[in-house]
């Protein structure tokens, strides 16, 4: 059995390299990410391909931020296709639009704290309020969480502070970022290495760059487990 506290990043351009990427990984991995960068090249059709077809755990990461009511409709249609996560901005009121919007679905809503391609240098740039990244970053995770969140996407560095909030209590922490030892850390800032993230308090991890680039994706993907604790 694969360990679906990795989930593999498909940052391919369209659905035949998606679908050939799974299955030269076959059996190793269990839990896929799905971007907006194949959102063009048949996103949705290949999430539905593998959840429906190839019993795998889809993360729909389509980070949508919008008025609460195109939330509401966007997520409670996409709500019926049975996917495992979906991911919108971690603003309390795009939150609750979303946890409305799923209804009782099995849908898992993940609220984006702080992007991990980000530092301090670029919240500025944003007009993000002055502090520690790692403040900011809590309290986003923090009212995530009481606007109805069922976990929060945040870097493996703020991973032990989330869950150390009351409110995290059966809430789920998702840490992009996350580079294997001796891996380029590309456009990420703020990273960890899989064993370090897991033990700080994240429930799954996800990994995209190293793995899919691999010569040999499905051992690259087993090497990245080996070093889950």
């Amino acid at each position: 059995m694969a360990d679906d506290r990795l989930i593999v990043a498909l940052d391919v351009p369209n659905v035949v390299q998606g679908l050939d990427l799974v299955a030269r990984i076959g059996d190793a991995v269990s839990f896929y990410k799905i971007g907006l960068g194949m959102l063009t090249g048949g996103g949705l059709a290949l999430a539905n391909q593998l959840k429906q077809e190839q019993g795998k755990r889809v993360f729909l990461d389509m980070k949508l931020f919008d008025i609460g009511a195109t939330i509401e409709a966007a997520v409670r249609g996409l709500a019926q296709y049975d996917f495992d996560f979906l991911t919108v901005h971690g603003d309390p009121q795009v939150v609750a639009a979303a946890a409305t919007g799923k209804g009782g679905s099995g849908l898992k809503i993940l609220a984006v704290t702080i992007l991990t391609s980000l530092d301090r240098a670029d919240l500025d740039a944003n007009l993000i309020k002055p502090g520690d990244i790692r403040d900011i970053t809590l309290e986003r995770a923090a009212r995530a969480f009481e606007a109805g969140a069922d976990g929060v996407i945040a870097s493996p560095q703020e991973a032990a502070m989330i869950r150390a909030l009351p409110q995290s209590r059966g809430r789920l922490i998702v840490t992009p970022g996350v580079r294997p030892a001796g891996a380029a850390t590309g456009d990420q800032k703020r990273t960890a290495t899989p064993r370090q993230a897991i033990a700080a308090g994240a429930d799954h991890i996800v990994v995209g760059r190293p793995i899919w680039q691999a010569t040999d994706p499905a051992a690259a993907a087993r090497a990245v487990i080996a070093e889950l604790p």
